[in-house]
C-alpha cells in the first residue's frame, strides 16, 4: 500500500451531464413563452392607447408595407401575406419587443439572485478559501 494512498475507496457520485429540469422549464418560458406574452401584452396596450387617443408615432401605425420585389414573387406573398393583412403590426411588434426585454430582465435578475442563494459554491474543492485575517500595516 502506498503511503498517500487510503486504503477504503470512496466512490465519488457521477453528475449528470444535462441540467436540472426546472432550468430547462426556466429556458421554455424565456424561449417560447415570454415572445408570445409580450406581443399579446403590446397589442391590448397599444389597441388601449389607440382608444384613448394617446400618442403614437404616424410611421408604427397602418398596415406594413414591403419593397415591390417582395410583391412579385408568389412564393413570399403566400407566406407574407397573413402578416400584412394585420393593422398597425410594427407598433405591436415595438410595444411587444419592449415588453419582452422589461420582463426578460426581470427573470433573469430574479433567476440570479435565487441562483447566487442556492446555487454551486463560489469556491470550489481546489481553491484556497479566502484570508481570515487583515495583514497588519507595517510601521516603522
Amino acid at each position: 500500500m502506498s503511503k498517500y494512498k487510503s486504503s477504503t475507496l470512496v466512490k465519488v457520485k457521477e453528475r449528470t451531464k444535462q441540467p436540472h429540469y426546472l432550468w430547462r422549464g426556466i429556458g421554455c418560458v424565456m424561449m417560447i413563452v415570454l415572445p408570445a406574452f409580450s406581443y399579446v401584452t403590446g397589442k391590448l396596450i397599444i389597441d388601449a392607447l389607440i382608444k384613448a387617443r394617446y400618442y403614437i408615432p404616424y410611421q408604427l401605425l397602418g398596415y406594413p408595407a414591403l419593397p415591390s420585389l417582395f410583391y412579385q414573387s408568389r412564393g413570399l406573398m403566400t407566406i407574407l401575406g397573413p402578416i400584412l393583412k394585420i393593422n398597425n403590426l410594427y407598433a405591436y411588434l415595438t410595444a411587444g419587443f419592449l415588453i419582452m426585454l422589461l420582463l426578460g430582465g426581470v427573470i433573469s435578475l430574479i433567476y440570479a439572485i435565487i441562483y447566487r442563494m442556492f446555487g454551486a459554491s463560489q469556491y470550489g474543492p481546489l481553491d484556497a478559501p479566502p484570508p481570515k485575517y487583515k495583514a497588519k500595516t507595517y510601521k516603522r
